[in-house]
């Protein structure tokens, strides 16, 4: 009945060990949290302040030391421990936190992405939910390294924001479908220091930079051909055409395309592309592509018909054709038989004469 409140104590700063307290609350913690059993809710407590501790230490070792149990055990110990919605948002909010102090922008975003999937639909316009929702943006936007918004646009608190912050989900709308024109022309009506409260004011060069790359990837994607000139791929970028081969690098290495350059006819030759949006429009071009693979499909299938009835026939004609030789050559050699047997000497019988 007091852990919860021993937990409180632990995680608070030792004032009278300043450099070895860490190190022993989290001893003390780990201790407690590994003898309770494994569905034991207590737990929960536990390990909110180790993850306290941490964050607080400031120390990116003890952080990832703590990281593998986050990535592989924490699903299993939210289900073992049976939390309700506003518990779980609890520790997803308290790893991004600590993640986020440590450095690791990237597992801080998960965490706030499903620290959003906890928030009930009839809660998502509260104001806790919105100024979560606008944290999440603002770190998908910052973070260079991240080009898909479909989870933000699934959730009902981002969706909210449809009314709230009209200007930072209509940004969100251009990076989950838009190209860099769309984006020029809202950076020029709206600039980014008067979105919620200038959440995204230094961060217009990354912004821009993604929107070049997921520009690209859009170009990859609506290509028939599968071919992009350098001139189109410059004047969509707005890049100089020297630039081009870097741009295209970039987003092969976001992992948005794959392809190869070709110099010699100075353009890019495009073998994947991630599609941004799947909508009916996505459908109708995976359809048709399906298509001509089936039409080529059936082509080859009827070469591989034909070249099977034609060797058929040929070998029932080569079958034919050796039966006939082989019936007209026993008819010669039954004929020559008969020849040799005419030709052999007969014995004549003469009668005797008188004695």
């Amino acid at each position: 009945m007091f852990l919860s409140r021993i937990c409180t104590y632990l995680a608070k700063p030792i004032a009278s060990s300043p450099q070895q307290g860490p190190s022993i609350a989290l001893s003390i913690l780990c201790t407690i949290f590994n003898t309770l059993a494994p569905n034991d809710s207590s737990r929960y407590h536990v390990f909110l302040a180790i993850v306290a501790v941490i964050r607080q230490s400031g120390s990116s070792y003890a952080f990832e030391a703590f990281k593998p149990q986050l990535t592989a055990q924490l699903p299993g110990w939210i289900a073992a421990w049976e939390l309700d919605e506003e518990d779980a948002q609890k520790v997803h909010l308290a790893v991004a936190d600590a993640a986020t102090a440590a450095g690791d922008n990237e597992l801080a975003y998960t965490h706030l992405v499903q620290a959003l999937q906890t928030i009930p639909a009839n809660e998502a316009s509260s104001k806790e939910s919105r100024d979560l929702a606008i944290r999440a943006l603002t770190a998908a936007f910052s973070n260079p390294a991240i080009f898909d918004f479909t989870p933000l646009s699934a959730s009902d608190a981002v969706q909210a924001l449809r009314a709230s912050d009209t200007s930072l989900f209509e940004l969100l709308e251009i990076f989950a479908a838009d190209t860099l024109d769309a984006y020029e022309d809202f950076v020029a009506s709206t600039p980014l220091s008067s979105i919620s409260g200038g959440v995204l004011a230094d961060a217009g060069e990354t912004l821009q930079n993604k929107m070049r790359l997921l520009t690209l990837a859009s170009l990859a994607a609506s290509t028939p051909s599968r071919s992009l000139p350098y001139s189109t791929i410059a004047s969509s970028l707005r890049v100089p055409a020297e630039d081009v081969e870097k741009w295209v690098i970039d987003t092969i290495r976001a992992g948005l395309v794959e392809g190869r350059l070709s110099q010699l006819r100075s353009e890019f030759l495009v073998h994947r592309a991630t599609y941004r949006v799947f909508g009916e429009k996505q459908w109708a071009e995976v359809q048709g592509r399906l298509m001509v693979w089936r039409r080529s499909l059936e082509s080859v299938l009827g070469v591989i018909r034909s070249e099977r009835e034609r060797f058929v026939r040929e070998g029932m004609q080569a079958a034919a054709e050796e039966a006939k030789s082989n019936e007209k050559g026993g008819r010669t050699i039954e004929r020559r038989r008969n020849q040799q047997q005419q030709q052999q000497p007969r014995e004549v019988e003469v009668a005797g004469g008188a004695e």
